[in-house]
């Protein structure tokens, strides 16, 4: 097929096919310019077939011979006996460009090109799905049709430069610490819990952190306190209930908002939940009316999977570009892949990667709430370790964080009483890939499901 029929034949299709020639021809007359391209260029890139086999062809003979020539790209083309009349292609390329300064500008183009069919090839999937009927309900369709078009508009051909040079990598540094030193951010997200925030400096981007204790230690209350410290300035933060329904994430914010009162007349949890006096009500009024304008948005359907999970950070994302947190509540709740025969430790392994993963791509902390297995209660010291996560897969591997609670008056409350120890939380950081291990000390107030720091650091 000679050009001028095969540029016809695409004319539909988002290409270039000048690009491609001029991008080729450059490279084979300046193959030296490889290496400046080569983080940016794939095959993939080009959509003409016979421009993909010629461009695997130069690098091939670039990769192992170090040098390339037009002799060599035309007689590794006719011995593969791939392309008819490869001497008629090649000829074209070397005369489809004016100077050697097209090939940035062009390689632009392909990407650009190539991007758009990426979406189009997205919208082609998500309609045979739909005629052939493959997923089982709308919210799995509906995953997988974000799943598709969010990997569209978000994989742009070759990923920037693989390898960065280290003084590309220490710029970003010393702007960071400029930045942390003239105040204008921290290093990672900060709860404003002091004693943590010290131990973690902020929770970071990126990063999976776990908070995990045996059940009533107050796991989800700790959360949702972190929570609407975050959103209090202004950081939406996205919460994933999947054992209380929303009216009780609700009620629980409010009464631990209620603990400013306590000093004053103290509004309980019994006294919200039941008939409020004039005065009572008034000062409740006036906690809603502060919690209304927090960036937070809640989910408490029940049973979702890590696709449900991811499917609704996505769109929730591309809502609040600026979106800070994500809270799961909690793991041994997410719904394993129907067909998943794996023993359950490596099935909670995989959530747990996964899970990860998902705080990479939306370019957040997560943190995922999780039972401890009952090994604890076996042992005379119950605080747990990070052996006590094992038998739930491989949490502790994927883990940046993973935090722990413990509270002596759960186990011991007469010895608590003894020590002085009621009401004390041991919020045990267990692991940190970016910082130590050590140990914050909190109080714990369950008739306002709220905590309090005690301004206390131990080293574990």
């Amino acid at each position: 097929m000679n050009v001028a029929a095969r540029d016809q034949q695409v004319s539909f299709v988002p290409c270039d096919l000048d690009a491609e020639r001029r991008v080729l021809g450059i490279l084979i007359r300046y193959p030296d310019k490889i290496d400046e391209i080569a983080d940016f260029l794939d095959d993939s890139l080009f959509y003409d077939p016979a421009h993909r086999k010629i461009f695997r062809a130069i690098r091939e003979l670039y990769q192992t011979r170090g040098k390339i020539s037009y002799t060599q790209v035309y007689s590794k083309l006719r011995k593969e006996k791939e392309l008819d009349s490869p001497d008629e292609l090649l000829i074209g390329l070397t005369q489809s460009f004016i100077s050697q300064a097209e090939l940035r500008p062009s390689i632009e183009v392909l990407r650009e090109k190539a991007g758009k069919r990426r979406i189009l090839q997205a919208a082609h999937q998500i309609e045979e799905m739909i005629l052939l009927e493959t997923e089982e309900s709308l919210p799995a369709y509906q995953a997988k049709a974000q799943e598709l078009i969010f990997q569209a508009a978000n994989v742009d051909g070759v990923d920037g430069e693989i390898a960065k040079d280290l003084l590309t990598v220490l710029n970003k540094c010393f702007l960071n610490l400029i930045a942390r030193r003239e105040g204008k951010t921290s290093h990672g997200l900060t709860v404003r819990f002091p004693s943590i925030d010290v131990l973690t400096t902020g929770f970071k981007k990126k990063d999976l952190i776990i908070l995990a204790a045996r059940p009533s230690m107050g796991k989800t209350a700790l959360a949702l306190n972190f929570a609407v410290n975050v959103a209090r300035r202004n950081i939406p933060v996205l919460i994933f209930s999947l054992e209380m329904d929303d009216e009780q994430i609700g009620d629980r914010m409010v009464i631990s908002e209620l603990f400013r009162y306590q000093t004053e007349r103290p509004i309980s949890a019994f006294d919200y939940n039941t008939k409020l006096g004039e005065e009572d009500f008034i000062k409740t009024q006036s906690v809603f009316s502060e919690l209304y304008d927090l960036p937070m948005k809640i989910v408490d359907k029940r049973g979702l999977s890590v696709g449900e999970i991811r499917a609704i950070g996505r769109k929730v994302k591309s809502e609040w570009p600026d979106l800070g947190l994500v809270i799961i509540d909690y793991l041994q709740l997410i719904r394993p892949p129907d067909d998943d025969r794996r023993n359950w430790a490596l099935v909670v392994g995989s959530i747990v990667r996964e899970i990860r993963d998902l705080a990479g791509e939306l370019d957040l902390p997560i943190i995922l709430l999780s039972q401890l297995n009952r090994g604890v209660e076996s042992r005379e010291n119950k605080r747990p370790m990070l052996s006590d996560l094992r038998d739930s897969g491989n949490i502790e591997e994927y883990a940046d964080v993973v935090m722990f609670l413990y509270r002596d008056d759960y186990y011991y409350p007469e010895q608590a009483a003894e020590k002085g120890t009621l009401g004390q939380v041991e919020v045990i950081i267990a692991k940190q890939r970016k910082g130590p291990t050590g140990k914050a000390v909190l109080r714990w107030i369950p008739e306002y499901t709220r905590f309090i720091d005690e301004a206390n650091r131990e080293d574990v």
